[in-house]
């Protein structure tokens, strides 16, 4: 399964976004759907998750109460809502899916089989 990230773009902080995943060639039923996020000079960094049953893990303590994951089997297509953007959520986010992920490891970047190009989502103060 091909994985494309959209949605990014510069917003001021206290501002929105949201970012969607879409699927191509294969469908996201049975996958968990991760969202992380890089920032400059920093290592990749769990935000959320949803696993196929609907079960979410997260999101981070930082984005808790602002940022929300939710997924649409029928448009293959998950989606991270972000709310009240702060300027150290500047990033570029990908999408990640896996369908053998166990609950112990879904924090885990290396756990994802798939993932998306990224998507750049720059707050500014």
């Amino acid at each position: 399964v091909q994985l494309q990230a959209s949605g990014g773009g510069l917003v001021q902080a206290g501002g929105s976004l949201r970012l969607s995943c879409s699927a191509s060639g294969g469908t996201f039923r049975g996958y968990t759907i991760g969202w992380f996020r890089q920032a400059p000079g920093k290592e990749r960094e769990f935000v959320v998750a949803s696993r196929s049953t609907g079960t979410i893990t997260g999101p981070t303590d930082s984005v808790k109460g602002r940022f929300t994951i939710s997924r649409d089997n029928t448009k293959n297509t998950v989606y991270l809502q972000m709310n009240n953007l702060k300027p150290e959520d500047t990033a570029v986010y990908y999408c990640a899916a896996g369908n053998r992920i166990i609950l112990s490891n879904i924090r885990n970047p290396t756990a994802y089989d798939h993932w998306g190009q990224g998507t750049l989502v720059t707050v500014s103060s």
